[in-house]
């Protein structure tokens, strides 16, 4: 394998004004908070004081201390930047309770504490190992932001507990996750402790996996669903469960890094290029059915009925910023930004306080109204068209939380003495290279403008790479005033040469707006385009079209597009105006075509943004 990357973690990157401080002041200000109160009216906080008996209500269910713990690795990240004592409270009570019922051989889960406590490892299925990998997440982000390590010891017995049973005794009934996500957590434990039998177990579970003659089930289809149906090495298509998927291809890609496993390395490319050129929406969204939350087959990327777990997209985030550290390529961080900029954000309100689990690329009410009306074994499933507080299964909010007060681990990475810019936004970063510290200062609009001002603080001799973004068609680079004509190669341009404190570089990325076109391939979509802007996705919403029939627009290649600016929900950003075309109306059933059409104008909101003003009819694909 060539020299590997090394990450920029946020720890180091300071976020300035701009988009994400903005949502990240979002998540401090409301989301925190309202998560904690919804996991507590829901029972899920009580149930760590492991008291519940037969008959009683909100019995513990099998993933609520996933929930918990990534809720308090979400909150750890913002208190990594400004601590919090009230929120370190709050965090400090749940880890008192759940270290008053860990067990003295370190098993630690309410479920199997309270509820069944003869059944431990038995069932692959009931998320054991997924708690244990979010509590081991949680453990080490509060750890590094705060200093206490309760929590982490808390982890550490349990962790010792499982290399016990699974890698020792091989004393549990199955051999591998049947939810993956311990596989990341092991490595990320590894590299806090550096104790090498974390790492030793993530090997085992990643290589153990679809391997096992115990693990088969009867039929194949089940095996696929959870990424056992072959050895890791050989699969070659994203299948099953999306999230899951993608947990394991994080933990893959992480090993393949440690271990300079150029076979693994190769296994995750190969994942990855099926997920982006045939299995993931234009938004990043993946996942395409409700059945099984699973990926399908290729091309299959329906508008009403797709999936799209907000989890999913986040996971996708996390595969591609492993992935840009095997290889230097702005396709991964390309990835990244559609995942982010769309479906992840499309996941919290613009007030921060309602979620989505799914994220729709088309809605109608009517459809919606009709189907939800109707008895369970006659609807079809389709997702909500208005975000709510708090979901049975509430993966998704905590994990919005982490994902934005992490995201400063999304700007930079290093591989020897270069340091690549990966996704832009306005930040002070500290970056270690060989031999010397270097400070970047970096400014911009971005996702909203396309200028980019870094400047250095400290004098160094290195390569500063620029990804140049594959929707951007021309750039130019100035540096200390001067034009430097570059070219890029595999997406990115690389300066080097002695950098004086004071320095500054002017990326401008030219940031038109583009109508998108499919594969023929994915066949609800032929004869359609989407509108972009930069790496922005835009949508139609009935609320500012009333009067347009939204899928019976048409865009055509001479369609005058206007860039203007408004504010939702106390949210501005830009907005798009169309001069498009629309069948004339009848009232006949069918009629012969043929017939004029008339203009329309048509206003576009970016697809985050979308269902903060009540439910309505959406559309982001038009007529070409």
């Amino acid at each position: 394998m060539e020299p590997h990357g090394t990450p920029v973690g946020f720890a180091a990157v300071d976020l300035a004004e701009g988009f994400w401080k903005e949502k990240q002041e979002l998540v401090r200000a409301n989301t925190i908070n309202a998560v904690y109160h919804r996991f507590e009216e829901t029972g899920r906080l009580a149930s760590l004081a492991c008291s519940w008996k037969e008959g009683e209500p909100l019995k513990p269910h099998i993933f609520w201390e996933s929930d918990i713990t990534k809720w308090i690795e979400g909150a750890a990240c913002f208190l990594k930047k400004e601590r919090d004592p009230a929120l370190e409270e709050k965090i400090d009570a749940l880890i008192h309770q759940m270290e008053q019922y860990q067990d003295k051989d370190g098993y630690l889960n309410v479920y199997f504490t309270v509820v069944e406590p003869d059944t431990r490892f038995t069932r692959r299925m009931d998320h054991e190992l997924y708690c244990a990998g979010h509590l081991i997440e949680g453990a080490i982000a509060y750890y590094e932001a705060t200093g206490k390590r309760k929590l982490l010891d808390i982890a550490i017995r349990y962790a010792d507990r499982i290399y016990q049973v699974f890698f020792t005794e091989h004393s549990a009934a199955f051999d591998t996750p049947g939810h993956e996500e311990i596989e990341l957590a092991l490595v990320k434990l590894y590299r806090a402790t550096r104790d090498c039998r974390y790492r030793e177990l993530a090997g085992y579970f990643i290589d153990t996996r679809g391997t096992s003659s115990r693990e088969r089930s009867a039929h194949e289809a089940e095996d696929v669903v959870i990424q056992s149906h072959l050895p890791v090495r050989s699969q070659k298509t994203a299948e099953g469960h999306a999230v899951r998927a993608l947990y394991l291809y994080c933990g893959m890609a992480d090993l393949a890094l440690l271990n300079q496993d150029g076979e693994l390395a190769e296994a995750c490319q190969e994942l990855f290029t099926n997920i982006t050129t045939k299995r993931m929406h234009i938004t990043g969204g993946v996942g395409s059915t409700h059945l099984g939350e699973t990926f399908t087959y290729d091309y299959d990327l329906p508008e009403y009925t797709t999936y799209n777990e907000t989890c999913a997209s986040i996971a996708l985030a996390l595969f591609c910023r492993r992935m840009w550290l095997l290889r230097p390529n702005r396709m991964y961080a390309d990835c990244a930004e559609a995942a982010l900029y769309n479906t992840v954000l499309s996941g919290l309100s613009l007030s921060g306080d309602q979620f989505f689990y799914e994220n729709p690329i088309a809605a109608d009410p009517a459809r919606d109204t009709f189907f939800r009306s109707r008895p369970q074994y006659l609807r079809e499933h389709l997702p909500l068209l208005e975000r709510v507080k708090i979901f049975d299964c509430s993966c998704c909010p905590p994990n919005l939380i982490r994902a934005i007060g992490s995201i400063g681990d999304y700007m930079y990475s290093v591989r020897e003495n270069t340091i690549y810019a990966q996704c832009y936004m306005s930040g002070d970063a500290r970056i270690l290279l060989p031999g010397q510290e270097i400070s970047l200062k970096q400014r911009t609009a971005y996702p909203y403008d396309g200028s980019i001002r870094i400047e250095t603080k400290t004098a160094g001799t290195y390569t500063l790479a620029l990804r140049i973004p594959g929707w951007c068609r021309s750039y130019t680079i100035t540096v200390c005033g001067e034009e430097v004509p570059a070219e890029a190669r595999e997406g990115f341009v690389c300066l080097q040469r002695c950098w004086e404190a004071g320095d500054t570089l002017c990326l401008v990325l030219d940031m038109p707006v583009e109508r998108i076109e499919a594969n023929p391939m994915v066949k609800n979509l032929c004869g359609r385009v989407a509108i972009t802007r930069g790496p922005l996705v835009y949508c139609a919403e009935g609320i500012d079209n009333e009067t347009v029939p939204l899928r019976d627009v048409k865009v055509g290649p001479d369609a005058e597009i206007r860039v203007g600016e408004d504010v939702i929900v106390g949210t501005a950003f830009p907005v798009l105006t169309v001069r498009a075309e629309r069948r004339s109306p009848f009232s006949q059933l069918y009629r012969p075509s043929g017939e004029a059409w008339e203009e329309c104008s048509l206003r576009l909101i970016p697809y985050f943004a979308w269902a903060n003003r009540g439910a309505c009819e959406m559309n982001l694909w038009f007529l070409a």
